[in-house]
């Protein structure tokens, strides 16, 4: 007996094809906790080891980013018209979605995200 695949987002179809040349979009999903993506962003990169040639971020108080449909294809638009032919995305949320130095001191712990406090943003881990 075959099973069909559950069917993904546009985004996760992309992201598994895997490298096929630059541009890439590189899409980073942020939450105040590891259950709730509240911020997602999006960088367009023309070449390796480059600054973003361009970058947009959409945010959700409300509800999840990974899936809301206007947000993906948001992101599918954004994606189309710099022309990227590769996608990564990160598989889990990564982080705090306010910034360092703009949302709070660079160096400190955002006072709004205590669950990103001492934890590894790749692992998920709390850091002793």
């Amino acid at each position: 007996m075959l099973f069909k695949r559950r069917i993904d987002s546009p985004l996760k179809k992309k992201a598994r094809r895997g490298f096929r040349g630059y541009p890439v979009a590189t899409i980073a999903f942020y939450g105040p906790d590891d259950e709730r993506a509240s911020k997602v962003a999006v960088g367009i990169l023309s070449r390796e080891d480059g600054d973003p040639d361009a970058l947009e971020r959409w945010f959700a108080e409300d509800r999840d980013v990974r899936t809301d449909p206007a947000v993906a294809k948001a992101i599918l638009e954004f994606i189309t018209r710099h022309g990227a032919r590769s996608v990564a995305m990160t598989d889990r949320i990564i982080g705090c979605p306010h910034e360092e130095g703009k949302d709070y001191p660079d160096g400190g712990v955002c006072p709004q995200c205590p669950f990103w406090a001492h934890r590894d943003r790749w692992t998920g881990e709390v850091i002793p």
